[in-house]
Formats: C-alpha cells, structure tokens, sequence
C-alpha cells in the first residue's frame, strides 16, 4: 500500500471512532490479515492495470483516457494504479442516506452496521396455503410496509418484482411509488431504462413538495449493475450511473461475480477481481463528479460446483462477504455486501442458521450496508413478509452482539458486589439492574421464550404462527402518512399509478 492509501486508511479509522456510542460499529471480525488484504487490493490493481475492462460506452471512454487510462491493443480499457488512487483520495468514504423524514437518516461507511432488503425475486411464499405465486405490486408495497414496521431494518431496496406490470415505464414508476409511500425510511429501486430515472426524479420532487426537493434529501438510491463479471461493463448499467449520478441520486453500484462461473473458484481470486470491478467503478463516477457520493456493493456469490447453482447461505459465501466488508473498509469505501440469502425455500431450520451466520458475520465485519438480509428465500428467488419480520427479530439480536461489551468503571463495581452478597444475596433489587435492563439487553418480539407447560398452554405457537399474526396486525393497522395526500394526488394525476387507493 502507498502512504497515500495508508492516510486515507487513518482518516476512515478516526471516522470509525467518531461513530462508535450507541450505534452498531463492526470491524472486530477480520478475515483477511493487514497483509493479506494488501496482497488482495494489489492484485485488484494488477488486474485493472493490465488485464483492464471492456465495454465501456465511448462518452465514459473518452473521460477515462483523459484521466489516465489506456487502450490496449485488443480495446480492453487499463486503468493505471494512480488513477485509481487519484480516485481514491477523491472519493468519500462516508455517505449522508436520507429517509423521507429526516429521522430516518443514515450515515454509511466508517464501519456503522445498517440492515436491509434487497434483490428482485419473483414469487412470493402465500403465507395462508403454503402456496409460491408470481409477486405483484400490492406484494411490494406490503413487504415494503413491513419492513416500515421493524425496527431493526433500517432501509429498503425494492425486494420483489411486480410481475403484473408489463410495460417497462409502469414498473419502474410505480416500484419507485410503491416504496416511497410505504415507508419513510431510505429506499433504493433499479430501472428497466436510463430515461425513466428524470421522470421518477421528478415524481420524487412531487413527494417532497418542490422542484429540486429531491437533490437537497435524495432518500431514494439508485442501484445499478454497473459490470457484467468478469471484468465488462454493463453499458445500460453506466448510462444509468451517469444518469443518476447528473439527477443527484446517490447510486450503489454492484459487483457480484460468481465463483467458480464468472469470478475465480478461490475466495481470494474472486474478491479480488470484484474489488478491480468495484474500483472501475469508482474510476468512472470520478470521471462524472470528483468525489461524488457513491455506494459499492462487492457481493462474491457462490456457486455450488456440483450443479452451478447460485448458493446464498453455505459458509464459503458467509465468509467471502465478511472479507469483502473488510476490503471495501481497508480502501476506505462506504460499503455493501449481501448476506441472509438462505438456500431454503421454507423458513425452517436451514434458513434460520444460513441466514444467522451470514448476516452475523457480515455484521462484525463491519459491513456499512447488509443487503438482501431478510425476508428472502429460496436464494433470493422468493419473499415473504412472514420471513421478513422473523428475520427482524434475528437482527436485532444479531445487532446486539456487534455492541459488544460494555468495560469500565461503571460495569465492574467492586461496591455493588459487597452490597449483594452481603445483604440481598442477589442483584434483581439493584437500581443499575433496572436502569440497564432495556438498555444492555435485547428483548425479541417473535421468539419464544416461555416455560414449555406455558407454551404447551398457549397452544404450541410456532414462530410462524407468531409471524403470521404479526404481520397482519402491521397490515391491518394504518399506513404511514409521511406522504401527503395532496402530493399524492398530484403524482396520481401525473404519472400512470397501478397501485390502489
């Protein structure tokens, strides 16, 4: 590493400390030795330096080779390692996320751990009959309600698909709608077509009550596949990137290589071509805005060799993504990767410990952004709202470990043990029990934790069960009103919205 990444390494660590109270700071868990991650990055940069990128639309081109690139003789784009520091430097390593309401705000990067949903699933599991159906835009907005109601979520990406809409512009439009009038918290959605980002741009400035609203609080990222692994640009994927980035939305972009099928069979080789894919990237938002805020997803997928096959939940991809935290922080990135896609396509036992290592680990990596975390299964080909709050319940515990232990003064009091032992013979008539009972402890909604007669009394509640009614109690309560019905109205009159009063 030069001494100029190793100051900006200084400077992402003191910004790591600053952030450290009652939020959730991961980094305990590293993976990868300082030395090894150097040995990861450098070959990132090998890569980029000299096997390069191809596929970069000629406009973005022309930017790159003003700043440094160059052509090989095959086309390939090379980007110098000093390109890529220059970028570096430039870059910010935390980002301001907005909600709609400014109490939902989030600070990304330094290490501060934000769970969310994520990816575009097709089915949803039909909680009533067992029964996998196509996912529709009411299924949207209810997950998205869902996920308004749960506390340990902390924003949202568009988590299904709505299959009942054709036309490419109805889908993105009412994706974007859907979302945004179901929670107030930071959202992302994809686009079909670089064009629709200006009008949803505009919807949003509607939602917000004026022109320009929606640059000043850009609650809505846009989440790109800027690359088609391994080492191609996805040309859509940069015309929505510069489209985004000229809107004013703050974009994740993502690198999400397979193992074994389009990133390298070694967890080493493919974290370390999609930290090249990341780092071209950031070449190409550089080239847009210097220092524009941007996100990056390094999200190693793993296949399972036998049948290649995407696999979500095994411990290789538990801990590539941990490592992939761990290197997107060692650069000083704001960072994204994906944990909790359980392999299983019912929640069950497999799920339950796919999902809870996976997002762990992720966690106390140190993971700023934990994408496609809950209410996913069968690899992310399904949701369910029913999952999503069982899995709201397992982060928060989950969020609870990576605060770790309290050690001071305060919390090894020599005085307390004498008074106990002498006297009450127990610390339940404390008052720094009582004070610390809500504070230190995290107290689940949906798991059982009754005596086996009092569960047997009550009935033998599965936390499905208890899943089921809490999720139609959230439905069944009224919605959010962070969206006026005036401002809705007007986008109702503007834009062709599919979604029911």
């Amino acid at each position: 590493m030069t001494r100029r990444t190793q100051n900006r390494r200084a400077r992402v660590e003191t910004q790591r400390v600053a952030t450290t109270g009652p939020l959730h700071v991961g980094g305990a868990l590293k993976p990868l030795s300082t030395a090894e991650a150097d040995r990861i990055v450098d070959h990132a940069f090998d890569i980029l330096a000299n096997v390069g990128m191809a596929g970069l639309p000629d406009a973005a081109t022309e930017r790159a080779l003003s700043d440094g690139a160059a052509k090989r003789s095959d086309g390939r784009l090379c980007f110098p390692k000093d390109m890529i520091l220059r970028a570096l430097d430039r870059a910010p390593s935390q980002v301001n996320l907005p909600g709609f309401l400014s109490a939902r705000d989030l600070r990304v990067g330094g290490g501060t751990v934000h769970v969310g949903t994520g990816g575009a699933a097709v089915q949803v599991l039909d909680a009533a009959n067992g029964v996998y159906r196509d996912s529709h835009l009411v299924d949207l907005y209810d997950l998205m309600r869902v996920l308004e109601a749960s506390p340990n979520i902390h924003y949202g990406l568009r988590p299904v698909v709505a299959r009942d809409l054709i036309d490419p512009f109805e889908l993105d439009v009412n994706s974007a709608f859907a979302c945004m009038k179901a929670t107030s918290k930071p959202i992302g959605i994809s686009f079909c077509e670089a064009d629709h980002i200006a009008p949803i741009v505009e919807m949003f400035d509607m939602a917000l009550g004026a022109p320009g609203a929606f640059r000043d609080r850009p609650f809505c990222m846009a989440v790109i596949v800027h690359v088609v692994p391994p080492l191609t640009f996805a040309a859509e994927g940069i015309q929505m990137l510069e489209q985004a980035v000229q809107a004013g939305m703050i974009p994740q972009i993502c690198s999400a290589g397979q193992a074994g099928a389009t990133s390298p069979v070694t967890l080493a080789g493919a974290l370390a071509q999609g930290m090249a894919e990341c780092l071209a990237g950031l070449a190409v938002v550089d080239g847009l805005q210097r220092g524009a805020p941007c996100i990056y997803a390094l999200m190693p997928f793993i296949s399972d060799l036998r049948t290649g096959a995407m696999s979500g939940g095994g411990g290789e991809a538990a801990i590539a993504n941990a490592a992939a935290a761990q290197l997107l922080a060692h650069v000083g990135l704001p960072s994204t990767v994906s944990a909790g896609m359980t392999d299983s396509k019912l929640v069950d036992a497999q799920a339950g410990y796919e999902k809870g290592y996976t997002v762990a680990l992720a966690g106390h990596a140190g993971a700023d952004m934990i994408n496609l975390s809950v209410g996913m299964l069968g690899s992310i080909m399904v949701a369910s709202p029913e999952a999503m709050v069982i899995d709201d319940d397992m982060c928060g515990a989950i969020l609870r470990s990576i605060r770790g232990i309290e050690v001071s003064d305060a919390t090894l009091d020599l005085a307390a043990v004498e008074r106990v032992v002498t006297q009450d013979g127990h610390y339940l008539g404390e008052a720094e029990t009582l004070n610390r009972m809500k504070t230190d402890y995290y107290y689940p909604t949906l798991a059982d934790r009754q005596s086996v007669d009092d569960w047997i009394d009550a009935g033998r509640p599965s936390v499905w069960d208890r899943a089921q009614h809490r999720v139609a109690d959230i439905l069944a309560s009224p919605p959010a009103t962070h969206l006026s019905s005036e401002a809705e109205a007007h986008i109702r009159d503007r834009f062709p919205i599919r979604l029911e009063r």
